[in-house]
């Protein structure tokens, strides 16, 4: 049997929702990311575009290319939730989904044709999403997942289109290899320097060629190229790691400041680790400099979610990160290494007082809020609690950096 894969995408979604808010923000160029200068864009209107702004681009370099642009800090948490609406119907739609992304979906509807048809499902599961929501949305409709996200894009904005089986290499064949998923500024200019601009070229070109300029990556680009790929719905999506990391308004030299961030950013992930039932035996610090030098060090440990063991041994790998005395740019805390599994007592140091004392301020946090128990070290830091457990199976909300 063919496969039949739907990709839906909620068009500009954080513009979206934005406009769903306040009416008085249809037609105007939006830009939604990090406020200041050091601000990045995480989202744009189409108006915005016409002036060369994209996602992705600085907020000083945004401004400057439109002046008249509303700017929007953003709220993760009303994008969620925004977010949360559309998966329900979806969820309710279709027998198997995944969630790619805040605002990106794949469904399976192979074998839909015998009895209903899947373009005039997924029609109508897009009109449900739209009249419900008030969010516009695109989709496309292929044998595959990578087809189906290219058809998608040509599609929009607010709009819809299939691709019938045995027409792949044909509807990509006009296209900029830019439209191919996985090919990203280094390989577009690698491949432009080859003199390949439209996808017809790549598949017209040997295999082994494309393997000898890209290696590995080289072969999926050409199989993509050519509308082939296999890649299934994955409806759930179990993480290998936890992470957080904060990029300042203006560069720091503050040590008492970082390590105060650097703590309430350990216990908080310890929270969400102790939540969600998993332990961790790696521990990672990300260090940026005002010159942009990124450097990075990490410990194995004993499996461990408590905040008493994790908060020294990040402080640890940040003394011996930190010593170039610079301003630096940007911290960042990572967890690996992740099981499941309940924190394992330590008979010679932790007491029955101390375990209990956890399970109490867990209490509270779920019932509360990440940071409505928090140690005297981390106070006066901001943002660092999260609006939505991060082991649930659903992807991050990708936002631009959070200014501290």
């Amino acid at each position: 049997m063919n496969r039949t894969i739907l990709h839906l995408d909620l068009d500009t979604f954080f513009v979206a929702v934005e406009r769903l808010l306040d009416s008085r923000l249809n037609g105007r160029p939006i830009l939604v990311g990090g406020v200041s200068d050091r601000g990045v864009v995480a989202a744009c209107s189409y108006e915005s575009r016409a002036f060369g702004v994209h996602s992705g681009m600085p907020m000083k370099m945004a401004r400057n290319l439109c002046p008249e642009a509303v700017v929007i800090k953003g709220n993760a948490g009303t994008y969620t939730k925004q977010s949360e609406l559309v998966t329900e119907i979806i969820r309710e739609g279709v027998p198997l989904f995944e969630k790619a992304s805040i605002d990106e979906f794949y469904a399976d509807l192979s074998g839909m044709d015998k009895f209903f048809g899947s373009y005039k499902y997924a029609s109508e599961l897009r009109k449900r999403i739209i009249n419900e929501t008030g969010l516009p949305i695109s989709f496309g409709l292929s044998v595959n997942k990578v087809v189906s996200k290219v058809a998608t894009g040509e599609a929009k904005p607010n709009n819809q289109l299939k691709i019938g089986l045995g027409l792949e290499k044909p509807f990509l064949a006009p296209l900029s290899i830019r439209k191919i998923p996985m090919v990203g500024d280094k390989t577009y200019l690698t491949l432009r320097n080859l003199g390949i601009k439209q996808i017809k070229t790549l598949q017209e070109m040997p295999r082994d060629m494309m393997s000898t300029v890209l290696g590995k990556n080289g072969l999926t680009i050409w199989n993509r190229a050519n509308g082939v790929d296999h890649t299934p719905i994955i409806p759930y999506s179990e993480r290998k790691s936890i992470s957080t990391e904060r990029t300042f308004d203006r560069d720091t030299i503050d040590v008492y400041r970082l390590r105060s961030i650097l703590t309430a950013m350990t216990e908080n992930l310890a929270f969400q680790l102790r939540r969600a039932e998993k332990l961790t035996a790696c521990v990672s610090v990300k260090l940026r400099y005002s010159d942009f030098q990124t450097c990075s060090k990490q410990i194995k440990i004993p499996y461990t979610s408590a905040d008493h063991i994790l908060i020294p041994k990040v402080q640890d790998l940040f003394n011996q990160l930190y010593n170039r005395r610079l301003l630096v740019r940007l911290i960042g805390v990572r967890f690996t290494h992740l099981v499941h599994g309940h924190y394992q007592i330590n008979l010679f140091e932790d007491t029955e007082q101390s375990i209990r004392l956890y399970q109490a301020l867990d209490t509270i946090r779920e019932r509360y809020g990440d940071r409505s128990v928090i140690r005297a070290a981390s106070m006066g830091v901001k943002s660092i609690g999260r609006m939505t457990n991060p082991f649930n199976g659903g992807p991050p909300v990708i936002l631009a950096h959070r200014k501290q």
